[in-house]
């Protein structure tokens, strides 16, 4: 199940994962803020149609209610646009405004601390990776490879997101690390709280790394499972996160 930023009010700030240093966002304007930065960064296109309302929440880690009330708010200000009947739903505007969309961008402590997120997400995977290659059970790695199967057939980010996060956790409960597990699935909250959408080709391309994962896991091979963990963290947050770590993409060090 993804952890959800639950918003009631439209004004209560992201408590669920307070990062010193980071401005403090109505869980509604980080909704906004992150469909708006995919517009700007051209991972969202002119015309194209947005998951159901439900799919944006899963996929954003949010309540439905915070999703629909920042869908509404784009709409009035002409970022999206909404139509009815059949072949209806919410459309990312052909011409939206570019002062609305300048104003929906990272400030510099976001930025700062979305790299500090990868980091430690960076060391984590790679110490679950290296004990589920020696503790995985055989259900667990065809569990595993099914959720590949499913990442490689969906067909929007919302769906693709979903099936990665419950991808990574099962990673993690493979390594029998105890408490361990629960500090890493709040480490990967964290950073899902800022996972903005992109594009289906770009996350089937990634989907290849999980699959290379699964086979080392397989095989028990520690060292190449960890490899492919180390890759694939920071090469996938040098893009998926590209907006929110300042445009010129993660360094890792």
């Amino acid at each position: 199940m993804t952890r959800q930023l639950e918003d009631t009010t439209g004004d209560s700030p992201i408590d669920a994962a307070p990062l010193l240093g980071i401005d403090r966002r109505s869980a509604i304007d980080a909704v906004r803020l992150r469909i708006g930065m995919a517009i700007s960064l051209g991972l969202l296109q002119p015309g194209e149609r947005l998951p159901d309302q439900q799919d944006v929440a899963l996929g954003l880690s949010v309540s439905p209610i915070t999703a629909r009330r920042a869908l509404a708010s784009l709409a009035d200000q002409g970022v999206v646009v909404r139509r009815r009947g059949r072949g209806g739903g919410t459309f990312v505007a052909d011409e939206p405004p570019q002062n609305v969309l300048e104003e929906l961008a990272a400030s510099p402590a976001e930025s700062h601390a979305v790299n500090r997120l990868v980091d430690r997400r960076l060391l984590f995977e790679c110490a679950v990776t290296h004990f589920a290659a020696v503790n995985a059970t055989a259900a667990q790695l065809d569990e595993l490879e099914r959720l590949t199967h499913e990442m490689a057939g969906s067909s929007n980010w919302s769906e693709y997101h979903q099936a990665d996060e419950r991808f990574h956790r099962l990673v993690a409960a493979c390594s029998g690390l105890g408490a361990a597990v629960d500090v890493y699935n709040e480490a990967l909250a964290e950073l899902y709280a800022y996972f903005i959408p992109y594009p289906i080709e770009f996350l089937h391309e990634s989907n290849r790394d999980h699959i290379a994962l699964v086979n080392a896991l397989r095989a028990g091979d520690d060292r190449g499972a960890v490899e492919v963990s180390r890759r694939h963290v920071d090469v996938l947050h040098k893009t998926m996160f590209m907006g929110l770590a300042g445009g010129d993409g993660h360094q890792s060090g």
